[in-house]
């Protein structure tokens, strides 16, 4: 599979996972300019932003440790375009959902408040 169909599986099976678990999908690849958030979501009143990344299992990092620092200022820049054009007020979240593709199975993982930003 190519990385970007993987990607775009990835991003599939995160919403799937995510629907099963409460979560109402607002959007899918929201974009700002330059910016894009995977998903956003509500879980009860918090809305969730989730950046989803998908890997092969012979894949060597963690998926996880994908979003760096520079990975979550742009989340959060992101967000705040979303927060600011949708005129939204509420408990916000940052999630990170793993998707990692073994030849007979597909593990998923869902970290909750993956990461606090911090304005810089």
């Amino acid at each position: 599979m190519k990385r970007n169909e993987l990607g775009k599986v990835g991003e599939e099976k995160a919403v799937i996972y995510l629907q099963k678990k409460g979560f109402k999908i607002l959007h899918r690849n929201w974009r700002h300019k330059a910016w894009e958030i995977d998903i956003i979501a509500l879980e009860k009143e918090t809305l969730v932003i989730v950046e989803v990344k998908s890997r092969t299992h012979d894949y060597i990092d963690d998926p996880v440790n994908a979003v760096t620092g520079k990975k979550q200022r742009f989340l959060l820049n992101a967000a705040d375009a979303f927060i600011r054009e949708n005129d939204i007020d509420r408990k916000i979240r940052f999630d990170v959902v793993a998707v990692i593709f073994y030849p007979e199975k597909i593990e998923i993982e869902h970290i909750d408040n993956a990461f606090y930003p911090t304005l810089r």
